[in-house]
């Protein structure tokens, strides 16, 4: 069968992959095409579009890239007539998917979405609009089910594939020595993996690391950028920058500073302490003040519905608040403790791995199932 995935962001590349690993082992005439990144095209296939061209973060930005945006869509919704695919699969990455989505149910082609798009957030009328252009949606996080229940759509929940990327990660002994890493205690530092992302966090999360000189920082970089982008941040002292091993810098890491995203969800599974900063233009903050109704942003907080991890947004994304959280996490054992106990609750919420191939499973189903009845 043909499959068509549409992958925006990092993320998106390594759902996108794993999933792409369960369909080959369930269909053996697997095609793909796909919008996506590294991790994805090393599954085979062809990437037409990498996301590195795609991810805009915030209002600002959108509104600056608006064409470029609008002629990635017109290219995605041309390859897809071209191919006519067996399914679409949309892979989070919501503003951009689901007008994909509409495209692709508009002409008769079977559409799955991925990753449910957070319209538990804001804007919950949204989910309307997803009934009508989403055949089928697979949910990661356990409270959606009952959310979309309550506006009469049936979903599939599968569990999160994090935990099946983890569960299929094996740490580097040779970690240290490979990066000329220093034998002692480690902080990760974790800007995210748009450009926006770094330019806005990684200058602040620098600005902590002289408040505590008995630690190393490691800065995890995006796989999207090179070592020499990342030159521009550092004033005097250049820091240690690991592509494509985020999870061994995590294991080794005492605890990390998170731009708030899908790695303070990882940051927790692999029990380390962290302190999550999110910065966006004051336009965008405004507007999600307004429009949001939660009561935290990291997932970490969302799925436990507490506080469980310190969030500092924008105004309290500063020097002085970050290395007071970093320097109690390091530091105060009860403190410490606590989190690291909170964590071990995340993951009975959580469960077991095999999302990614229980998604396969049904994506194949349904596929089959629409071919019968056409």
């Amino acid at each position: 069968m043909k499959y068509y995935l549409v992958a925006g962001e990092a993320s998106g590349d390594l759902h996108g992959a794993n999933l792409m690993k369960e369909l080959k082992l369930i269909d053996r005439e697997a095609e793909f095409r796909f919008f996506g990144g590294d991790l994805m095209q090393a599954q085979g296939g062809i990437l037409v579009k990498h996301y590195a061209e795609m991810a805009y973060m915030g209002v600002v930005e959108v509104v600056m890239n608006i064409r470029t945006i609008a002629k990635n869509m017109a290219a995605c919704k041309k390859d897809i007539s071209n191919w006519q695919p067996d399914v679409v699969i949309l892979i989070d990455f919501p503003g951009f998917n689901l007008k994909i989505a509409e495209f692709a149910k508009n002409n008769g082609l079977l559409t799955c979405f991925y990753i449910s798009p957070k319209v538990w957030a804001w804007n919950q009328k949204r989910v309307l609009k997803i009934k009508r252009v989403v055949d089928h949606l697979f949910c990661i996080l356990p409270f959606e089910v009952d959310f979309y229940k309550s506006w009469g759509m049936e979903v599939d929940y599968v569990g999160n594939p994090l935990l099946d990327a983890i569960a299929a990660f094996t740490p580097d002994q040779t970690f240290l020595p490979k990066y000329k890493l220093e034998e002692k205690p480690m902080v990760a530092l974790l800007p995210g993996s748009r450009k926006q992302e770094i330019v806005r966090l990684l200058p602040v999360m620098l600005s902590v690391v002289d408040k505590l000189p008995a630690y190393q920082f490691v800065v995890a970089g995006a796989p999207s950028f090179d070592a020499a982008y990342y030159d521009q941040f550092f004033s005097v002292t250049k820091l240690p920058i690991i592509f494509n091993a985020t999870y061994d810098l995590l294991v080794n890491a005492q605890a990390a500073i998170v731009a708030s995203g899908t790695a303070t969800l990882e940051t927790a599974l692999f029990d380390v302490p962290q302190v999550v900063v999110y910065k966006a233009s004051p336009l965008f903050i405004g507007l999600a003040r307004i429009f949001v109704k939660l009561n935290y942003i990291s997932l970490v907080n969302l799925i436990m519905d507490k506080l469980v991890v310190k969030e500092l947004i924008q105004e309290d994304c500063d020097t002085i608040h970050i290395s007071a959280e970093l320097d109690r996490l390091l530091k105060d054992q009860t403190y410490r403790s606590a989190m690291l106990a909170n964590y071990d609750e995340l993951d009975l919420k959580m469960g077991e791995p095999g999302a990614s191939a229980k998604t396969a499973g049904l994506i194949v189903k349904y596929v089959n199932n629409s071919s019968s009845i056409k």
